[in-house]
């Protein structure tokens, strides 16, 4: 049987959810024998897999270029998207910053309105967009894991009932895995 392929992101949040899905413990076991894991910060690839995948656990909001990019790649390489965590489903702490002028906040940052090669640094640092957005006001979302992390057996429950085939709202309410 081929395994699925799976990609984990993460964007502009607190590595919660990912360690989180670390959490499901002993359960990784058998995740590992089912999945090949594509893209993930595990990996620190900088692209995502040219072949695609099935399922993508995308963390975080949408808060620079790069990650508009990348979100806009996983959907059209992914045939589901799943929203993992608060910060990636209503955007969370890292959209406090809308309402604010974000090259003024990255000059506030870095000081004088250029650094030591006369300009701001966006050749290393992706331009922050105007607007922290959540993941389904840029992309479609098949899926939405809600916490801040998502409990570990949510995570592990919703994974596995998709690799048995299964829709995520079968699964039921009890979050306990294990």
């Amino acid at each position: 049987m081929a395994k699925v392929r799976v990609a984990t992101m993460w964007f502009s949040g607190c590595a919660g959810c990912h360690m989180s899905l670390l959490d499901i413990d002993e359960a990784l076991i058998d995740l590992a024998a089912r999945i090949d894991l594509r893209n993930s910060p595990l990996t620190d690839l900088k692209v995502f897999p040219e072949d695609g995948v099935d399922v993508t656990l995308i963390e975080g909001a949408v808060a620079n270029e790069e990650h508009l990019r990348l979100v806009r790649t996983a959907r059209e390489k992914s045939k589901i998207i799943i929203a993992l965590g608060d910060c990636a489903v209503t955007g969370n702490v890292p959209a406090l910053r809308n309402g604010l002028d974000a090259d003024r906040m990255i000059e506030s940052i870095y000081g004088s309105p250029t650094t030591s090669n006369g300009a701001l640094p966006y050749d290393v640092v992706p331009q922050l967009l105007g607007r922290v957005s959540p993941l389904a006001e840029l992309i479609p979302v098949d899926y939405f894991l809600h916490g801040c992390p998502p409990p570990a057996g949510l995570i592990a429950k919703t994974i596995f009932a998709l690799l048995d085939g299964k829709t995520p709202e079968l699964v039921g309410p009890d979050l306990k895995f294990g």
